[in-house]
């Protein structure tokens, strides 16, 4: 068994509850268990900016499922919940979900990058991972906590 770092967001409709069974979904999968959740934090959008505030969150895994097909599970779970991919990066959307980490693994393929190329510049990612794993150790990043002490996190906050 592996331990994954999911990064999990969305900002159209009730995203609270999607995300809560989005988790639950991904729990239920065979060779997934969910073993620590975020809190939610809400986030001002990233890129296009001129759209609803994010809601945040991250969990980490257990699982015996290859990085693939961990990311292809992910985006079967989107796509469950009402996403559609046409291409429009940091646009709104109703569920999204990132594969942070995998492991120690490095991969760097056309479909998957882990740890997430990212990671070190998004404080609506490492907020809420910095509450499940503040020390694990990102390959060639550093500390999850260090990361997030290096960047601003103002618009950001968490949720009761």
């Amino acid at each position: 068994m592996v331990r994954a770092l999911i990064g999990l967001g969305g900002n159209l409709g009730e995203v609270r509850e999607r995300l809560d069974a989005a988790i639950a979904a991904l729990d239920a999968l065979p060779g997934v268990a969910v073993v620590a959740r975020s809190r939610f934090y809400r986030t001002p959008p990233w890129g296009h900016t001129d759209q609803p505030d994010f809601v945040n969150a991250a969990i980490a895994v257990e699982t015996g499922l290859t990085p693939m097909d961990l990311l292809d599970a992910l985006l079967a779970t989107e796509r469950a919940f009402g996403r559609v991919r046409d291409g429009e990066r940091w646009g709104p959307r109703t569920l999204d979900l990132d594969l942070l980490a995998y492991g120690d693994e490095v991969i760097d393929e056309d479909r998957l990058s882990v740890p997430h190329p990212r990671i070190a510049e998004r404080a609506f990612v490492l907020l809420p991972l910095a509450d499940i794993a503040a020390d694990t150790v990102l390959p060639g990043m550093g500390r999850v906590g260090d990361l997030l002490d290096a960047i601003p996190t103002h618009g950001c906050t968490p949720l009761s």
